[in-house]
């Protein structure tokens, strides 16, 4: 009987320590584990810092282009105006002292004050004695 108690004792110091051993394993396994997914967790972080920085300065070029869009879109409004006016006309201004034709007096009195805007103003040499 003693003998049976003392096989019995040894067999459950051996199932004791080889449980030890199994939990120590399992808790080695998850410590690793937990610095594997701290270290892929920081590599996250850095990936998305930098992708935001990208996306931050993404959209600030897109600012600055949509501006320069805004401006060129303006400046082939203005463009085309001047084109389509000048077509409208033929490019070609009347004589202002001959007047404007009758069949054409719109459009010649338009280019009438176009010309008129575009000349220099002249003094007279009296006008500057005071």
């Amino acid at each position: 009987m003693e003998q049976r108690k003392r096989r019995r004792m040894l067999s459950n110091r051996e199932s004791a320590r080889r449980s030890r051993m199994k939990k120590q394993k399992l808790l080695d396994d998850l410590t690793a584990q937990v610095n594997q997914l701290k270290e892929q967790n920081n590599e996250i972080l850095t990936s998305v810092s930098i992708t935001t920085q990208h996306y931050l300065a993404v959209e600030a070029e897109n600012s600055v282009l949509k501006a320069q869009l805004d401006e060129l879109s303006h400046r082939l409004e203005s463009l085309n105006g001047i084109i389509e006016f000048l077509q409208s006309t033929n490019g070609i201004r009347p004589n202002p002292l001959t007047g404007p034709e009758p069949d054409d007096f719109l459009v010649n009195q338009m280019n009438m004050n176009m010309f008129c805007m575009n000349q220099p103003l002249m003094a007279s040499s009296d006008a500057l004695l005071y």
